[in-house]
């Protein structure tokens, strides 16, 4: 649609033009300049060059580009380091984009056609100059417009006119490549065209090839050889599958050979390391970057007839200039020659110097000199020869003012203007419809009965095709209006795809609105670069989950050892099996099958970096330390279950159902609700409407919507006149919260109110005088809530945040406050430390992982300590007048950090707060922090605390090698809360002089800067300080003694054993519903075999991949989930050997075995033997399971031995010699298929 402007023609004809060198494009602002030059793709068949200011510029340019036309011949070259130049710090991710843009550039020159094809000779536009108040069809007055053949101009217009009244894709030019980059990007100096050509390796599927020779040309390119690889410029061998991650396709290859022929290749996702699609050719790239021979411009790779398009040219050569002039710190080439040899630091030197890799303003000029340039902005890099104008405004401001919104919606239609709204889902544009049409009777308010508007004249304002006509709009009544109005609610079409700042052409008399601008939300564009770096979190996931010799282990059954590795054990009938080997004290060891890998866990406690002892085998320590801790957490727990009976039986207060008020509250959320928020609001309000008092708590990561679930919740109660109490731990947050309630409820007839100690004390008194007398719906507070001046009317709901900062006092009379009100708890900790209520039934639990879309990811970096860096991103978030928080945990050195700030930047407005504080004086820095009295925070971790301090969007954690990740991820989730990018910094000592463990955790928090994304990992690296407060001061003990999963296991027990024995009579109730099954009757099937089943080494070389492995297939269930794991197995492996197969047979032999009630499967000597249930008295022995057995035993009396040995029962058939004969066994007994 967009290509009919005739501006589009003449840009197309000027570009075709080359005696035009230099043009100047005016009046493009907002996403305009990437829709026109989306629009130019069909005619073109060139080279174009975009640079943008910056790198985010840039990559919202990319994305817009790529929203109309696609990936395949839109390309982003960015900077080949993390962050500025200077810093050094290379980022593989990056390179790959870098290398595939000189490929395709590479491979594609030479093969440029004609731009304008179709298009007579003659046919040429020498200057096009639109005045801004200028028509398409107007030939009135424009300063010069030299067309030599306007009819056919037109004629090329109409055409483009025709089926193209819908939005589409843009299709373009085979010939097209759009490159997009930024200053910094294009500073840094590429190999030569010659250079990059000799380094690489072209392979085709068919080809005939040494697999030995390409692995010797891929070292000799520079290539490691890993186990499996998860970043560019690696290589693996398995078998007859090579896997090589090139740098010159975001995927990596996976080439499968049959001999030395390439039988396939295609490319695999690095997370999964499974296959994507295949290619019939690929070309293997190494690293380039480091290469310091023949080094040129980018432009040396761009064909002749490339055009340049830059914004702001002048800016662009200074930036690169200033670029250059900085160079590298010398911070930079002495890291990055850390642990080098003397050689090695030699060429370093080299290859750092900045002669070597940047290219200075003046180069630049030079180097784009031969090329014509289109410039977009206020400063052009020279006088332009020819000027096209557009008549494009911004899109207007609405603030999420939908009145506003509504109104200019109108004034827009009534002007003959087509409206779009483009967003990135459906049901976000559904949502606009529905805010929209919940008032659409007062959409044309203010118009009399009669109609006021007897006649639209568009004279003046024209579409394109109508030439000197003007079109006349007739209505006789306003009722008509409305009915037209109302037949069609579409007031604007949604598109589902979204730009990303709109804009209102004039010309054209279209708007394109973005629903992120309406909705005051940030925006993020993705790269194809995300996807390599996904690859580096899945391997640091990865890391974090495997054994290591040497790792503390514990066996649920035997205690704590060191993991000794997989061992090949011999069997008596010549064969093998793999085990797994745990050492003890004195030396002792144990062998682990393989099937009982569900026994054993990685040793997870507190992270104060001192081992646990190992246990002792064959004293019975360990026996003694479970049961010991088990009675311990039977009192713990048996308290917690005697608060949940006590609330069972209270009768609480029944909400109503919710009102016509309740659904236009959650109506007028503004944002999509996440699946998991709908899922917790439901659960909440259900809660609320049974007699029952509620005990629900809400776990979800910061921003993820707990406060809007509260919100909700305490709306409904006040619809019903109970009073609501908000308990927070600190003031700060306490006005925060405040804030949010009156706004979300603002209008709706309910009053809210806060009580804190910043309240005088004549506002306390009459606050609490209107409590009394039932005037306040809606109080929110600290601990003064529950002192005993304050009385509540009718208190109905009882809404806690951050429970576990409060002390045992607060928790005490919460207890007695709590009786028959419905309580709800909300959590932002990441780990889910507050499971164990839901696991002993006193509380209800939801949680909220999905992260909103569209989020802000924190761009997360590891340096060293030095005052630069600081004092950068000090100085640049005050450049943006933002706020830095910076975390230091020794309070000794908070004052000197502070000094060293003022040093650099003496107009830096600095406060240091620490918890040895008076509590009021902590207070009133953070209060004036917020108020955005200071610009600089320096302050131990108290940060951690839940203030909400949108204007704060740096973080810099000195030491954080010293931190938790679930410390590192909390502090870091307090910036990034507003609509701007977020920055943390990770300070520590050089990574090569770290411990494993906190350099992954680094690396860890580095590569998941998606916020939220940090969940699944700080569950991993489970830190539990501070997790003793919530069930015993004495847990923490025991979880350091235990481990933290073995901890879990015999907390179930514990709990499972109180249910089962003391308060049977409790859950009679919930056990009669659910009828037994025979699984319940056992907790695991085990199983002992002599058959031969594990994964060879021949087949998976590294150890902790097999490992990794056999625990993924243990933890499987269900047949789908087998047939998954074994496609996965073939695509990364090959064909999977016979041992292979049977190994993953034991799971529907164990599923099945457990639900009919076994406790132990043996297959022995060509024998299956199923061990039942121990206690002969138990009631398994009536159940239909055993039924089943006792039948398929009298059908098949010769092969079936009914046995009972000191009072174990169990049956041994015979004639089963492999794992799938024993499932056929079981499943004929089941009478499954």
């Amino acid at each position: 649609m967009y290509a009919r402007l005739p501006q589009i023609g003449a840009l197309a004809e000027m570009m075709r033009d080359r005696s035009v060198t230099t043009v100047s494009l005016e009046g493009l602002v907002g996403s305009s300049a990437p829709m026109v030059f989306g629009a130019l793709a069909e005619r073109c068949g060139t080279t174009v060059l975009f640079i943008l200011k910056d790198a985010d510029e840039a990559g919202y340019f990319y994305h817009d580009l790529t929203q109309m036309m696609g990936q395949e011949r839109v390309l982003f070259f960015p900077s080949s380091y993390r962050r500025a130049v200077k810093y050094g710090q290379r980022d593989p991710a990056s390179e790959i984009l870098r290398t595939e843009v000189m490929t395709m550039i590479s491979a594609s020159s030479g093969q440029s056609s004609e731009f304008f094809s179709g298009q007579s000779e003659e046919c040429r536009v020498k200057r096009y100059d639109y005045s801004q108040e200028q028509t398409p069809c107007n030939k009135g007055n424009h300063t010069s417009s030299l067309i030599t053949q306007p009819s056919d101009l037109k004629k090329t217009l109409n055409s483009d006119l025709k089926g193209n009244q819908t939005s589409s894709l843009i299709t373009h030019h085979s010939d097209l490549i759009y490159i997009v980059s930024c200053p910094e990007a294009v500073a840094e100096l590429v190999v030569s065209r010659r250079m990059m050509d000799s380094r690489m390796l072209g392979l085709a599927v068919g080809q005939t090839i040494d697999v030995a020779g390409i692995m010797k040309t891929l070292r000799d390119f520079g290539f490691r050889e890993v186990d499996y690889v998860y970043e560019p410029g690696q290589f693996a061998l398995r078998g007859s599958i090579l896997d090589v991650y090139s740098y010159s396709c975001e995927y990596p290859f996976r080439i499968d050979f049959f001999g030395n022929d390439i039988d396939s290749i295609r490319t695999f996702e690095v997370d999964t390391q499974l296959s994507r699609d295949r290619r019939e050719s690929v070309q293997i790239v190494p690293e380039l970057a480091g290469m310091t021979e023949e080094r040129v411009p980018l432009t040396a790779f761009l064909p002749d007839d490339a055009v340049i398009v830059m914004s702001d040219g002048a800016y662009v050569r200074d930036a690169v200039d200033r670029t250059y002039q900085e160079g590298f710190m010398q911070q930079a080439i002495v890291e990055r020659m850390e642990g080098a040899t003397e050689i090695e630091q030699h060429a370093i030197m080299q290859q750092m110097r900045k002669e070597v890799q940047l290219v200075s303003g003046s180069q630049f000029a030079e180097a784009i000199a031969p090329f014509r340039i289109m410039e977009i902005g206020h400063r052009p890099f020279r006088m332009p020869e020819a000027t096209i104008r557009f008549n494009i405004s911004a899109q207007p401001l609405f603030h999420k003012n939908f009145d506003m919104l509504r109104q200019s919606l109108e004034d827009y239609q009534l002007r003959g203007y087509r409206i779009f709204i483009l967003a990135d889902s459906q049901k976000q544009n559904e949502r606009l419809k529905e805010i929209l049409s919940g008032q659409s009777s007062e959409f044309f308010s203010g118009q009399s009965e009669e109609c006021r508007v007897k006649r639209y004249d568009y004279s003046q304002e024209q579409t394109p095709c109508n030439k000197g006509n003007h079109t006349s709009v007739l209505i006789t009544h306003h009722s008509d209006l409305k009915k037209t109005h109302h037949s069609d609610l579409k007031v604007f079409t949604p598109v589902e795809r979204t730009l990303h700042e709109g804009f209102v052409d004039n010309d054209m008399r279209v708007c394109f609105f973005t629903d992120h601008q309406i909705f005051d939300r940030f925006h993020k564009y993705n790269l194809k670069s995300d996807r390599a770096r996904s690859g580096k979190m899945s391997l640091t996931l990865k890391e974090i989950r495997q054994f290591e010799p040497g790792d503390y282990v514990v066996h649920v059954d035997h205690g704590i050892g060191r993991f000794g590795g997989l061992v090949r054990m011999p069997q008596a009938d010549g064969g093998y099996q793999e085990m797994i080997k745990i050492q003890y004290q004195n030396g002792d060891s144990i062998y682990v099958s393989i099937h009982s890998l569900y026994k054993v866990s990685k040793y997870k406690a507190q992270d104060n970096g001192e081992p646990p002892r190992l246990s002792h085998l064959g004293t019975g320590q360990w026996e003694r330390l479970k049961e010991r801790t088990k009675k311990k957490l039977k009192d713990i727990a048996r308290d917690l279950i005697k608060l949940y009976a006590r609330r069972r039986q209270e009768q609480g207060f029944a909400f109503s159902a919710d009102c016509f008020m309740q659904h236009e509250l959650e109506a007028s959320f503004l944002y999509e609700d996440t699946p998991d928020q709908l899922k917790a609001t439901n659960d909440v309000k259900a809660d609320m409407e049974r007699r029952r008092p509620m005990d629900r708590l809400v776990c979800g990561d910061v921003g993820f919507g707990k406060t809007e679930v509260a919100v909700r919740a305490a709306f409904k109660a006040a619809c019903d006149s109970k009073q609501v109490a908000v308990l927070v731990p600190t003031t700060v947050l306490a006005y925060q919260h405040y804030q949010t309630f009156s706004k979300r409820l603002k209008d709706f007839p309910v009053r809210v109110d806060y009580l804190t100690r910043a309240r005088s004390a004549k506002q306390t008194k009459e606050l609490l005088k209107d409590l009394e007398d039932g005037k306040i719906d809606i109080l929110i507070g600290t601990h003064k809530l529950i002192g005993k001046s304050v009385k509540f009317r009718d208190l109905g709901l009882l809404i806690i945040d951050e429970e576990q900062k409060f002390g045992v006092a607060v928790k005490e009379k919460l207890r007695q406050m709590k009786g028959n009100v419905d309580t709800l708890t909300m959590s932002a900790t990441p780990i889910p430390r507050t499971l164990q209520f839901s696991l002993v039934g006193a509380r209800d639990l939801s949680t909220i992982q999905t992260p909103p879309p569209n989020r802000y990811p924190i761009q997360t970096e590891i340096h060293t300590f030095n005052p630069e860096i600081i004092a950068d991103a000090v100085n640049f978030e005050m450049s943006r007048n933002g706020q830095v928080y910076i975390v230091n945990n020794r309070i000794n050195e908070l004052q000197r950090i502070a000094d060293m700030i003022h040093k650099y930047i003496p107009d830096a407005r600095i406060a240091i707060g620490h918890g040895q504080m008076k509590p009021e004086e902590l207070e009133h820095i953070i209060l004036d922090f917020a108020n955005y009295d200071y610009d600089v925070l320096v302050s131990t971790t108290i940060v951690e605390s839940g203030i909400d301090i949108p204007n704060a969007n740096t973080i810099i954690i000195n030491g954080a090698n010293n931190f938790g990740l679930s410390d590192l991820h909390q502090m870091r989730g307090r910036v990034g809360r507003g609509n701007r990018k977020a920055f943390c910094y990770l300070l520590a000592p050089p990574l090569s002089a770290l411990p494993q463990e906190s350099r992954r955790r680094l690396e860890a928090l580095e590569n998941f800067s998606e916020l939220g994304s940090g969940i699944n990992i700080a569950m991993q690296d489970l830190d539990i300080r501070g997790a003793g407060n919530l069930l015993g001061a004495e847990q923490s003990g025991f979880i350091a003694d235990l481990g933290y999963e073995t901890y879990q296991k015999i907390l179930n027990q514990a709990v499972a054993e109180l249910k089962n024995d003391e308060f049977a009579d409790l859950y009679a109730d919930e056990t009669a519903a659910q009828e037994m099954a025979a699984s319940d009757f056992v907790d695991d099937c085990a199983l002992e075999s002599d058959i031969e089943m594990y994964f060879p080494p021949t087949y998976i070389p590294n150890d902790s991949e097999r490992m990794l492995l056999y625990r993924e297939l243990d933890n499987l269930t269900e047949d789908a989930e087998v047939e998954q794991y074994r496609l996965r197995l073939r695509d990364r492996f090959g064909a999977i050997p016979a041992v292979g197969e049977e190994l993953m047979r034991v799971v529907p032999l164990r599923r099945m075995g457990k639900s009919l009630g076994c406790e132990k499967i043996m297959l022995k000597k060509h024998c299956m033997t199923l061990f039942f249930v121990s206690n002969p008295n138990s009631p398994y022995y009536r159940s239909a399971a055993f039924d089943s057995i006792l039948s398929y035993i009298a059908s098949h009396p010769r092969r079936c031995n009914l046995r009972e040995h000191n009072g174990k029962r169990s049956i041994v058939i015979s004639d089963v010699k492999t794992v799938g004969a024993g499932v056929d066994v079981l499943r004929e007994i089941t009478g499954s298929k």
